[in-house]
C-alpha cells in the first residue's frame, strides 16, 4: 500500500470531520432554535402531529431498494480500482432506475391518500381531515421529487466528501429557521404552510449540492440510461441494506407512532424536546463516524486492513467520551429544556433516562456497523436488524399494556431490541479484521 494513498486518505478524513462538525454543528443549533417557534406556531397537539407526520414521511426514503447506499459502495469501490467510467455507469443507472421507482410511488400515493383517514392515522381532531390531507400530499410529493435529487448525497460520501453533506443540511434547517420565525409573526398556525416550508429547504439544499458536485467532478455526470447489467451489482448490495433500512425503520422511527397511538399527540412533544437534546450527541458522533464508511470502503479494497484497525481503535476511545457526555447531558437535561423551552414545559426522568441509554447503544452500534458498510460485509448486521424489527413493537406493548410504563417504556423497548446487534456486531468485525490481516488485531 502507497504511503501517500494512506496518508491523503487519513488527511482527507480529518478534512470531513471539521468540515463536518462546523456545517453540521450550525445546523443543529439551528434545529434547536426551530422547536420552541414551532411549538408556538403550531400549539403542543399540532407540533405532535406535524412531528410525527414527519417521521412518515421519512419512510419514503427506505423505498429507494438500498440502491442509494449500494451506489456509494460502488462508486467509491470503482474509484479506488481506478474505473471512472465503470463508476459513471454506476450512476447513472441508479437515477434512471430511482426516477422511475419515484414516479411510480408518487401516483399510488396521490391516489391512495383520499381513501385514508388521516385523523385516525394522527389520532386527532383538533386540524380537519381535508388540511391533513393537504399537508401530507404537499410533503409526499417534496420527498419524493428529493428521493430522486437526493442520491447526491451517496455520491458525495462515495468521493469521501461528506463534509458537504452536512453543509445541505445546514441549509435546510437554516432555512426552516427563517420561515417558521416568519410563518410564527405573520400567519395563523398551519401544518400545510410548513409543510411547503420543509419540503422547499430539503430540495433547495440537496440541488445546490448537485450543482456544486457535477461541476467539480464532471467526469461522473449521469445520461441517465438504464444499464441492466449494473442494475444486478446495485440491487444485491442494495437490497441487503434496504432490509437494514427497513428494520431500523421499525426501530427508529415508528416510537412516535406508538407514543401517538398509545398515549395521544401531546405526549410526543416530550419524547421529541428530550431525543432532540440526546441526538446532539448522536449527531456529534455521526460527524466523526460517517466520513469513515466510504474511507473504509477504499481501505477494504486496497487491503490496507492497518489503517482500518487504527481508525476502529480511536473510535472505540472516543466512545468513552460519548458515554461521560451522556451522564453529564442526564443531569442537565431538565436545567437545558428549562432554559430552551420554558420551565412550564416538564420532562421525566424516567423517559431521559431511557432516551440516554437508547443513545449510548446505538452508539455504539454505529462504530461497527461504519466499517461493515463499507465493506459490504452487512449479513450479520441484516440478521440483527431482523430481530429488531420484529422485537420492537411486541416488545413496546409488552412494557405499555402489561407493565404499565409510560412513554419511557417505548423507548426501553427499542434499546432492548438492539442489545443483539450490540454484541454481535464487534464480533463480526473482530473476524472480519482478523482473518483480512492475522497479524493486526483490534484489541
Amino acid at each position: 500500500m502507497p504511503e501517500n494513498v494512506t496518508v491523503e486518505r487519513t488527511n482527507n478524513y480529518l478534512r470531513q470531520v471539521k468540515g463536518s462538525v462546523l456545517y453540521k454543528g450550525a445546523a443543529v443549533a439551528a434545529s434547536f432554535l426551530v422547536i420552541p417557534i414551532m411549538i408556538s406556531y403550531l400549539g403542543v397537539v399540532q407540533f405532535g402531529v406535524w412531528s410525527t407526520m414527519l417521521t412518515i414521511m421519512s419512510w419514503v426514503v427506505f423505498f429507494d431498494l438500498g440502491v442509494g447506499n449500494g451506489l456509494r459502495n460502488k462508486v467509491a469501490e470503482s474509484l479506488a480500482k481506478d474505473q471512472p467510467d465503470e463508476a459513471r455507469s454506476y450512476i447513472s443507472s441508479a437515477y434512471s432506475l430511482i426516477g422511475l421507482i419515484a414516479l411510480g410511488l408518487w401516483a399510488a400515493f396521490f391516489f391512495a391518500s383520499y381513501g385514508i383517514s388521516w385523523q385516525g392515522v394522527f389520532n386527532t381532531t383538533v386540524v380537519v381531515e381535508e388540511d391533513l390531507r393537504y399537508a401530507v400530499q404537499v410533503a409526499i410529493s417534496f420527498v419524493l421529487v428529493n428521493f430522486w435529487v437526493g442520491l447526491i448525497t451517496a455520491l458525495l460520501g462515495a468521493v469521501q466528501k461528506s463534509a458537504l453533506i452536512s453543509l445541505g443540511q445546514l441549509f435546510t434547517n437554516v432555512f426552516a429557521l427563517l420561515v417558521t420565525y416568519l410563518l410564527y409573526h405573520f400567519t395563523s398556525g398551519s401544518i400545510g404552510k410548513l409543510a411547503w416550508m420543509y419540503g422547499a429547504g430539503l430540495l433547495g439544499g440537496n440541488l445546490l449540492l448537485t450543482a456544486w458536485f457535477y461541476r467539480k467532478y464532471k467526469y461522473l455526470s449521469p445520461d441517465l440510461s438504464l444499464q441492466r447489467e449494473h442494475l444486478t451489482p446495485l440491487l444485491s448490495v442494495g437490497i441487503r441494506f434496504f432490509i437494514i433500512q427497513l428494520a431500523v425503520l421499525v426501530v427508529f422511527t415508528t416510537d412516535k407512532i406508538l407514543i401517538t397511538q398509545l398515549f395521544g399527540p401531546e405526549h410526543v412533544a416530550e419524547y421529541e424536546v428530550v431525543f432532540k437534546l440526546f441526538s446532539v450527541i448522536a449527531f456529534l458522533h455521526t460527524l466523526i463516524s460517517s466520513p469513515l464508511w466510504s474511507a473504509y470502503t477504499d481501505a477494504y479494497h486496497r487491503k490496507d486492513n492497518a489503517w482500518i484497525v487504527r481508525m476502529l481503535r480511536n473510535q472505540l476511545k472516543l466512545y468513552a467520551v460519548v458515554i461521560i457526555g451522556i451522564i453529564f447531558l442526564v443531569f442537565l437535561t431538565k436545567f437545558i429544556v428549562g432554559v430552551w423551552i420554558g420551565h412550564d414545559f416538564k420532562v421525566s426522568l424516567g423517559l431521559v433516562a431511557s432516551v440516554a441509554v437508547f443513545v449510548a447503544i446505538t452508539t455504539w452500534n454505529n462504530i461497527f456497523a461504519m466499517m461493515l458498510n463499507g465493506a459490504g460485509a452487512v449479513n450479520v448486521q441484516l440478521y440483527t436488524a431482523l430481530v429488531a424489527m420484529v422485537l420492537n413493537i411486541p416488545l413496546a406493548l409488552l412494557m405499555v399494556k402489561v407493565f404499565g410504563m409510560g412513554v419511557e417504556g417505548v423507548v426501553l423497548a427499542a434499546t432492548l431490541s438492539l442489545l443483539f446487534s450490540a454484541i454481535l456486531l464487534p464480533l463480526q468485525v473482530f473476524r472480519l479484521t482478523r482473518s483480512q490481516s492475522p497479524g493486526v488485531s483490534m484489541m
